[in-house]
């Protein structure tokens, strides 16, 4: 019994020794390399953070880098980051980047963004350098954004959108092609507003005024720095067309009409025609019952007469026998 008992405290005694050995022997090289940078992370901690499914050498090199750029983040933060799914070097690269430039942005604003799917990289740069953005997009296929003044004329306007990333409003707000179709709006209402095309080709300025003033940037992740028109071109005369495809209209419905009034004339005259027929017909109708009121007038003894004839005769027949008698 006592023997076991022994054996038992030696196994517990040999254990640490084990365990110190076998963390010696896997974490020797990154300890020596956070002694050297004074970052604090020893054995135990790079234990657990192995234990807890994670990388300690991207966590070594997170921490130096952040310790040599004078950028205070704990180790808790980087592994919480890793954790959740986050892309840690792009994190880092980018809070370094963004205290070298004095943007003021903190560990849990970048850790945000990466974890909302945007590229932190991209945006540090962005904000940095500013992007040019072209209106229209070369993708689009379109070469020109074009508009009608009011004297008619079509003009195409290409422009130049110089924007700087909006690390504030980067989760949740719009991107590129929201820039994109409110810039394309608001040069079709500026050429729109021109009294006369040679107004926007005398000052083509008007149309950036007229874009900056609009606040195209609201509700985006970009800030609009500028709008410069890169190109104006005189596409073609729209109101001469419409014209022109009005009167082509107004003279078919003229045609129309006059095929109309031609129709009802020509119905008209057939009518009348009809109508001719009709009383000529009425008329040998008459004619015909001429012959038939001579016949009855002969055989009555009545032409022209209020007494009739035969009735005159008996009358004088009756006289002559008197007078011979």
């Amino acid at each position: 019994m006592i023997q076991l008992v022994w054996l038992f405290l030696g196994v517990a005694a040999a254990v640490p020794v084990l365990v110190g050995l076998f963390l010696l022997f896997c974490f020797f090289p990154l300890w020596l390399q956070a002694k050297a940078t004074a970052v604090p992370l020893g054995f135990w901690e790079m234990g657990m953070i192995r234990l807890r499914g994670l990388a300690p050498q991207r966590i070594l090199e997170a921490m130096v880098s952040l310790a040599k750029a004078g950028e205070a983040v704990t180790r808790a933060d980087l592994e919480t980051h890793m954790l959740s799914g986050g892309h840690l070097e792009p994190v880092v690269e980018g809070l370094i980047s963004a205290g070298k430039a004095g943007l003021g942005v903190g560990f849990h604003d970048l850790a945000a963004i990466d974890l909302a799917g945007r590229d932190v990289r991209s945006a540090i740069a962005s904000r940095v350098n500013p992007t040019v953005l072209v209106c229209p997009p070369e993708r689009s296929g379109q070469t020109m954004i074009s508009g009608v003044c009011q004297d008619g004329i079509r003009l195409g306007v290409k422009a130049r959108v110089t924007v700087r990333t909006n690390l504030a409003r980067l989760i949740g707000g719009a991107g590129e092609q929201t820039i994109g179709a409110r810039v394309g709006e608001g040069i079709v209402a500026a050429i729109g507003r021109a009294v006369s095309h040679k107004d926007i080709l005398a000052q083509p300025e008007r149309i950036s005024q007229y874009l900056l003033a609009r606040g195209l940037d609201s509700g985006t992740c970009f800030e609009i720095l500028s709008v410069d028109i890169a190109d104006v071109t005189v596409l073609d005369n729209v109101g001469a067309r419409l014209i022109a495809a009005r009167a082509e209209a107004d003279k078919k419905i003229a045609q129309a009409q006059a095929e109309m009034r031609r129709a009802a004339a020509a119905a008209q005259q057939q009518e009348m025609r009809a109508e001719t027929v009709n009383s000529f017909a009425a008329v040998v109708a008459a004619r015909s019952g001429m012959p038939l009121a001579a016949a009855a007038a002969f055989r009555e003894a009545n032409i022209g007469r209020t007494r009739p004839l035969a009735a005159l005769g008996a009358n004088r027949l009756r006289w002559q026998w008197q007078v011979d008698r």
